[in-house]
């Protein structure tokens, strides 16, 4: 019997007397790909930093293998879960190779430098993102492609299991975009790594993941399987509009049809 690797049980968050998530349940087992859509404002980033508990000053439990999140270091949990958060274009003085280092720090003693493991796990992090070539550039230098991508390549070099992203393909065009759901649908299939991902691309969501869970006023308004959301009687809750739907011409898996707005 599969056993969930994280569980959230009643999860409800205040912040400056505002309820951001209210009484949030879900669970997240070991090897999925899950999706966390809903619309601006629903809680879903605050969700993944409760999990990476940059948020700790919440109700309810979050256990993760059965043992609450409050209980577990920061360099511990940093060793099990890895974190990608939205892009904010921030500048980093960093090379690429720095930067992608860093995320061997939770695997560090206070006076040890790198070994020989945490520059193998580093060559392998820019190999499987496909970084190596501009590995010895300023993160500055970087197109946002690249840069969200050298991001995913630090949490991977982080060596945990389990991987959070907050909106990984923001902004990108559509060939960063595929490129960086291509490497993550890698990691998920060929290194097992858990991905949750908390995205606004409904057609994505559907078609990349196994499950999806739907936030809206911070409460978990759906939670299935991915093919189960493309129903009005579920998006249209979740959104305050209709969806008109449509089947892909490869996959043959429903998919939203885009607006066409009323002028």
């Amino acid at each position: 019997m599969d056993y969930p690797i994280i569980e959230i049980e009643n999860l409800s968050l205040l912040i400056s007397n505002k309820l951001i998530l209210n009484t949030v349940s879900l669970q997240i087992f070991e090897g999925n790909y899950l999706s966390i859509i809903g619309p601006n404002g629903a809680g879903k980033t605050s969700l993944l930093k409760c999990l990476m508990r940059i948020y700790s000053e919440y109700s309810g439990t979050i256990k993760f293998k059965g043992k609450s999140l409050k209980k577990i270091s920061q360099k511990n949990l940093a060793k099990q879960i890895s974190y990608v958060p939205q892009a904010n274009g921030r500048v980093f003085p960093f090379t690429v190779e720095e930067f992608v280092m860093m995320g061997r720090y939770p695997h560090l003693s206070p006076f040890t430098s790198f070994r020989e493991e945490d520059k193998k796990a580093v060559r392998e992090a820019l190999e499987i993102t496909k970084t190596t070539s501009f590995s010895k550039r300023q993160i500055h230098s970087l197109s946002g492609g690249e840069k969200q991508t050298v991001y995913i390549a630090a949490a991977l070099a982080q060596g945990s299991k389990i991987m959070l992203l907050d909106e990984p393909t923001t902004f990108l065009d559509p060939k960063h975009e595929t490129e960086i759901y291509r490497i993550l649908k890698r990691l998920n299939k060929d290194l097992k790594i858990t991905i949750a991902t908390v995205t606004h691309d409904i057609n994505n969501a559907a078609l990349q993941s196994d499950r999806i869970f739907i936030l809206k006023n911070g409460e978990m308004i759906f939670s299935g399987n991915a093919s189960e959301i493309m129903k009005n009687k579920i998006l249209e809750r979740a959104y305050d509009k209709p969806f008109t739907f449509l089947n892909h011409p490869v996959t043959g898996q429903v998919i939203a049809a885009p607006d066409i707005p009323d002028y």
